[in-house]
């Protein structure tokens, strides 16, 4: 398996070095220390597996572990765990855009795919698909050169009322979650209105593409929106 990055040792990276040095830039991302018992719970395995893992990591120098600091990616973790998630999300897309499978079965299929393919296949998917920027859940695909943009916008939770939205990501990966959210016609670039808030978190009435829907307010958590520029006239 060809990488673009150079492992700071010797030993190859297995897929399972590569999917915590992925969850650990995932988590980071939340702007919050990335605890053992933070990544043992994203990983669904044990606190101990983790630490070990978290431990292996260390001695590879992909990471470091302070106390109250967390787990941090070093400079070489950060360029693996980036090339793993443009793998991923490059293979979401083209498996949702050529292949047509649903965006609710992707990520699973991802997770899988994401360690084997070579570089002469994602060079291959990058083009056919015209080098994109997103994946079906509007997830930011990181460029071959490791920069990854970050996404505008703010949860619908907190949208102002009356005015037209975009929904431009999608933030949960749950297959039942997406199905519902699909049903709703709410997908990335969807134009939606939020009409009303019910009060201590209470459903949201939205409407999306002239259709009323109550939204659940920890589904709405979920979703991420800009304010669209009103058309010149």
């Amino acid at each position: 398996m060809t990488k673009n990055y150079v492992h700071a040792t010797e030993n190859p990276l297995t897929p399972a070095h590569e999917d915590y040095l992925k969850a650990i830039y995932l988590l980071a991302a939340d702007g919050e220390p990335v605890s053992n018992s933070a990544l043992a719970q994203h990983m669904g395995f044990a606190a101990a597996s983790a630490t070990n893992m978290v431990k292996k990591l260390a001695e590879l120098h992909l990471v470091t572990h302070e106390p109250y600091r967390g787990v941090e990616l070093t400079d070489m973790g950060r360029q693996v765990a980036l090339e793993v998630l443009r793998h991923h999300r490059l293979i979401e897309l083209f498996l949702h855009e050529t292949l047509d499978m649903s965006w609710d079965r992707v990520h699973e299929e991802a997770d899988k795919l994401e360690h084997v393919i070579s570089e002469a296949m994602e060079d291959a998917m990058a083009a056919v698909l015209g080098n994109p920027t997103i994946d079906p859940h509007g997830d930011p695909i990181p460029s071959k050169e490791g920069h990854i943009d970050k996404t505008p916008g703010f949860l619908l939770t907190s949208a102002p009322i009356g005015e037209t939205l975009r929904l431009i990501r999608v933030l949960t990966q749950d297959p039942d979650r997406l199905c519902y959210l699909g049903s709703l016609g709410l997908y990335p670039d969807t134009p939606v209105i939020l009409r009303e808030r019910a009060p201590f978190n209470g459903p949201l009435l939205l409407e999306v593409q002239g259709q009323p829907h109550a939204l659940a307010f920890e589904m709405a958590e979920q979703l991420q929106v800009v304010v669209t520029e009103p058309t010149p006239a």
